[in-house]
């Protein structure tokens, strides 16, 4: 019953105005909110500070400084070798397979449409028909930092106004197609393994998404889709492990790929937790 009424309020509360005016709250620098915030944060959800490179909570000048704190350098080590994908966030596996007519696996009883997910350009979802995806789901504790699983070039970069759901477990398996109705940042590249998509999804209180090359692409939120493309001569071009974008506060990303290019590895399930770093999948050598 309680499950039923979390999903309810969230059809009825105005998202995008709770999440921009926390996302303010989250932003302000000075005070004695911010500190008491994180430290509240760091104890409720038992974040380990001890792999931050400034393990002091009281350094950080915004909530937002230190939800996208930086690691220290050896904390994420790049375990994948050159014929592996690396694993591109810490959080936990929501779900994989193959993309089966063009829909992709949500949860039991729910999926969504691949090309809806990128913005809704055929010509741009037809190279992953067939292919392999992976959701990644970010819970509030987690770094929250998106790294590159294989070096790609930018090729086009999508913005795509939608709803602000939650995107818990809870809500995932509650509300019908979730992730390709919420806004979005849809990332394409051109990589070893063919174009990858890179898709990084808003939420409830998410207050902002931000690429390395474009720095925050929302907010301010937008009613129509927005879309940018990359000539070869002068598209951001990205190394394996490096860092494309991070969130602020906790969200999800859906990676797709081409057919018969990568095989993501047996030992990811629902649920499995992931580490940024660690390997993926594996590469098709031919």
């Amino acid at each position: 019953m309680f499950d039923h009424l979390k999903i309810a309020l969230q059809y009825l509360l105005p998202k995008h105005l709770l999440s921009r005016l926390l996302g303010h709250v989250a932003a302000k620098e000075g005070g004695s909110l911010s500190p008491w915030l994180i430290k509240r944060f760091i104890r409720h959800y038992q974040v380990n500070m001890n792999e931050a490179l400034d393990e002091n909570p009281a350094h950080y000048p915004s909530f937002n400084a230190f939800f996208t704190r930086a690691l220290k350098p050896d904390a994420r080590p790049l375990l994948a070798n050159d014929q592996q994908l690396a694993m591109p966030v810490d959080g936990a596996i929501s779900q994989l397979g193959a993309i089966q007519q063009g829909r992709i696996i949500q949860a039991k009883g729910h999926d969504f449409s691949a090309r809806t997910l990128l913005g809704g350009d055929k010509a741009l979802a037809a190279p992953f028909m067939g292919g392999d995806f992976a959701t990644i789901y970010l819970a509030p504790k987690d770094y929250h930092r998106i790294h590159m699983p294989v070096d790609g070039i930018l090729r086009t970069m999508i913005y795509v106004p939608g709803e602000l759901f939650s995107v818990n477990p809870l809500t995932a398996s509650r509300v019908p197609g979730l992730f390709a109705r919420n806004e979005r940042v849809v990332c394409i590249f051109d990589t070893e393994v063919g174009p990858m998509a890179m898709v990084l999804v808003g939420a409830t209180i998410v207050a902002s998404i931000e690429t390395v090359w474009a720095g925050t692409v929302t907010p301010p939120p937008g009613k129509t889709v927005r879309r940018w493309d990359y000539d070869a001569d002068c598209a951001p071009r990205l190394a394996k492990g490096e860092e494309m974008g991070r969130f602020k506060l906790g969200s999800t990303i859906v990676c797709l790929f081409a057919p018969e290019r990568v095989t993501l590895s047996d030992n990811l399930q629902p649920g499995t937790p992931t580490q940024m770093g660690t390997v993926f999948g594996d590469i098709y050598t031919h």
